[in-house]
């Protein structure tokens, strides 16, 4: 633990700071603090010694002491792991846009009409001919004409049809881990 955090619990204890002078006791606002003279233990349920020493809950920074069932030492290694999903986000957006365009059409269309000629048929002797008189006759004539009309047909759907295709991506992070090693400089493992 550094000297500001170790001056930092000692502040909010109440406790003067050992070799900083003073009584060695300090007023904490609850109002009970040990009269021992010693470094200001705090009195009360849950107490432990401000160089985190006499409490079997924890170490210093909070953490269990790392003792287990048989007496040995032990720690637990944590590690952080990616955890990876999906979400469904838009990417872009079609539309169908339906348009009027004009071409020129050309279709062929066979037409009739009528025409005049004369035909002449001799009539035999011995039929009676007719009284002279000035006389005229009418013959009418018809023709076709071609008649161009619209109409709107419906000819084809189209439509916009979304495939839903997979494929793999891979994802980078970066992930920390614990690592433990024995510090044995006086050599003791090897003994």
């Amino acid at each position: 633990m550094s000297e500001s955090d170790q001056a930092t619990l000692y502040k909010y204890y109440g406790v003067t700071a050992p070799g900083q002078g003073g009584t060695g006791r300090g007023q904490q606002a609850g109002g009970r603090t040990s009269g021992n003279g010693a470094g200001g233990q705090q009195c009360g349920a849950g107490a432990r010694d401000m160089r985190g020493n006499g409490d079997s809950r924890g170490n210093r920074d909070g953490r269990p002491n790392g003792r287990g069932d048989d007496g040995g030492a032990a720690m637990t290694r944590s590690e952080e792991r990616l955890t990876v999903g999906t979400e469904r986000v838009e990417t872009g957006r079609v539309r169908l846009v339906k348009h009027v365009v004009t071409e020129n059409q050309q279709v062929t269309v066979p037409v009739s009409h009528e025409e005049v000629h004369l035909e002449r048929e001799p009539i035999t002797a011995g039929k009676p001919g007719q009284r002279l008189a000035d006389g005229e006759q009418e013959v009418r004539l018809h023709a076709e004409r071609p008649v161009v009309d619209k109409e709107s047909v419906a000819v084809e759907r189209v439509r916009l049809a979304k495939d839903t295709v997979t494929e793999d991506q891979t994802v980078n992070g970066e992930v920390r881990k614990e690592r433990i090693d024995v510090d044995d400089s006086g050599g003791i493992l090897d003994r």
